[in-house]
Formats: structure tokens, C-alpha cells, sequence
């Protein structure tokens, strides 16, 4: 079992391994207030052609089989079965349901930086700000409700996730787009706000103790938003 109390430190127990960390050092203000790349990789960590198809082929079965059929229904034979190999080639790859979920987490928090970074809009670059958030929150609570159980076990949750570095890449994005929004420069508060209900412990409270699910908490998520912008403009 992970702690949840703190961070564990073991390799496939950090919920955000090194290469996602590397992302969230490569995002900063830009001259016109956008995000932008600094540096993708710093190369300590590489991996031969057919390991990286071999592991993406796992996790894009992996990640089909949450679409389709939650996640409780990934276990080391599904994922198996769904990329026609062998469970031995799953379980050499990732050692446990719980690395393979460590990685799949890794695997989609990588691609939802790489999509607000370079993406098509409206997540992307060129949408309307207003626009961009709400599209980055959709994207963040999907990513959230999929990954929920393994995020609250790594401790995705609480004061210490809030300092964690992606974390503060993923609040310095809705920093910006608050700027760009129209709130000022003085944004710690609301991005506060609109931000921790995308936090798993949030999410698990609205799905298991009040009973909504993903549809309605981003409803009420973007209406929170929306309202809010819009009070920018009352007077």
C-alpha cells in the first residue's frame, strides 16, 4: 500500500516520475503572457525505439480499456489481452497493476502538458483565454476521475501535492490564463479557487460522498469559472 501521508520515494511509487517533473520545469511566462517550452529532455533517461513502442502499445491499451470500461477494469491480463500480448510482457514492463497505473499516470499527465503546450484549440495556443481554461479544466478532471484511486494512494491530495512541482506547473497555467482573462496580475487566490476542484481528494469527495459524476462536477466547474469572469465585467 502507498502512503498517504507523503510522498513515497520508491521508483514506481512516485505518482509523478522524473521525465513528467522535467515538464513542469519547462513552462514560464512568456513575453505576452503565455506559456512556453524552455527545454523537453535533458536526455538522462533514454530508451531504446522498440522498448518505447512496446510500452506505448501497453499504455494505449491500458488507457482504451479505462475509456471504455473505467478503470477498475485495467488488471495486468486486460491490458494483455487488449494489446494481444502476453501477461508475462506486462508484468516485465511494469512489475504491478500499481506501476502500470504509476506509468499510464506519468504517460497522460505528459500528454495533457504537451497538449496545452503545442495542442490544437481551444486547449491549445490561440484560443480565447476564457476558452482555453475551460477547456483545460474538462481535460484535468477527465485525467483526474481516471486515474483517482491510484493519485489519492500516491497522495495527490493535500498541502503536499499542492507544492509538488507539476501541480504548481498545472496552477501556474491557470495563473495565466486568469491574467489573460482579465483578473490582474494578482492571482494566487482565485487561482486557488478555480484550481482545487481538479484535485483528487476534491474529486473523490464530489463522486463518493456528495454522488456527482464527471459530467456534473465539470458543469458546475465551468459555471463556477464562467460566473466568475463574468463578475469581471458587471459594473
Amino acid at each position: 500500500m502507498l502512503s498517504k501521508s507523503k510522498y513515497p520515494t520508491g521508483p514506481l511509487s512516485d505518482p509523478f516520475p522524473r521525465r513528467v517533473k522535467r515538464y513542469a520545469r519547462h513552462v514560464s511566462n512568456g513575453p505576452d503572457g503565455s506559456l512556453i517550452p524552455l527545454r523537453l529532455s535533458d536526455g538522462s533517461d533514454p530508451e531504446r525505439a522498440d522498448a518505447a513502442r512496446n510500452r506505448r502499445l501497453l499504455l494505449d491499451a491500458a488507457k482504451n480499456l479505462i475509456d471504455n470500461h473505467g478503470a477498475s477494469a485495467v488488471t495486468m491480463d486486460a491490458v494483455a489481452r487488449e494489446a494481444g500480448v502476453g501477461k508475462g510482457t506486462v508484468f516485465r514492463r511494469f512489475g504491478s497493476r500499481t506501476g502500470l497505473m504509476l506509468a499510464l499516470l506519468d504517460h497522460s499527465e505528459s500528454e495533457i502538458q504537451r497538449a496545452y503546450l503545442f495542442g490544437p484549440q481551444p486547449l491549445g495556443p490561440g484560443a480565447a483565454p476564457l476558452d482555453r481554461l475551460l477547456a483545460y479544466g474538462r481535460a484535468r478532471l477527465k485525467m483526474t476521475v481516471d486515474h483517482l484511486d491510484i493519485l489519492i494512494e500516491a497522495g495527490g491530495s493535500g498541502a503536499e501535492f499542492l507544492s509538488h512541482p507539476v501541480w504548481a506547473a498545472s496552477n501556474r497555467h491557470v495563473q495565466i490564463l486568469l491574467q489573460q482573462v482579465g483578473f490582474g496580475d494578482q492571482v494566487d487566490v482565485v487561482a486557488v479557487a478555480v484550481h482545487a476542484p481538479l484535485n483528487a481528494a476534491a474529486v473523490k469527495h464530489l463522486r463518493d460522498a456528495v454522488g456527482l459524476d464527471l459530467e456534473t462536477i465539470t458543469t458546475e466547474w465551468e459555471q463556477l469559472v464562467t460566473t466568475l469572469a463574468a463578475g469581471l465585467h458587471a459594473n
